[in-house]
């Protein structure tokens, strides 16, 4: 169903990709926007070892909560800031493709819990992060998108 790469050698392993989803602070979500138009949006994440899943947050409305409903099928894209070979003028850049469904999460114990470990990628302060979730937790929508088929791949610009 899902494409091989064909360029195998640029492949990552599996390893590498998860550690990517993990410690990448956001990636792009693309979805069947209206009028069957890609939708593509930046946002953070969360990977979870646990289940495997890659968590979002978001409003309860809006454009990306209005085509996920309509169509589960979704692809998540996340690189890396990339490096440089000394001498080299060109990045080289790790990148992550998953392709999966996305399920909409009801219960507010995990919502919460999963607001409070996307936080930590960007800080440390407990007390904020409470803080946040008690302001912010109700108006919370949380999804997340389970994984069929995860590449990556290592391509230098040129």
């Amino acid at each position: 169903m899902f494409r091989e790469m064909l360029r195998k050698k640029q492949a990552l392993t599996e390893e590498e990709c998860i550690r990517i989803l993990k410690e990448e602070p956001r990636g792009v979500l693309s979805v069947l926007g209206d009028d069957g138009y890609p939708y593509g949006m930046p946002l953070n994440h969360y990977y979870c070892e646990e289940d495997g899943k890659i968590y979002f947050h978001s409003g309860k409305a809006g454009h990306k909560v209005d085509a996920m409903k309509r169509n589960e099928k979704a692809s998540f894209c996340v690189y890396d800031a990339g490096y440089r070979k000394e001498g080299e003028w060109a990045l080289n850049i790790r990148s992550v493709i998953v392709f999966g469904r996305i399920e909409l999460i009801e219960d507010r114990e995990t919502i919460y819990r999963i607001a409070a470990e996307l936080s930590r990628k960007f800080t440390d302060d407990e007390e904020y992060i409470a803080g946040e979730i008690r302001r912010s937790g109700p108006a919370t929508l949380l999804f997340a998108l389970v994984p069929e088929h995860v590449s990556g791949k290592l391509v230098k610009e040129a």
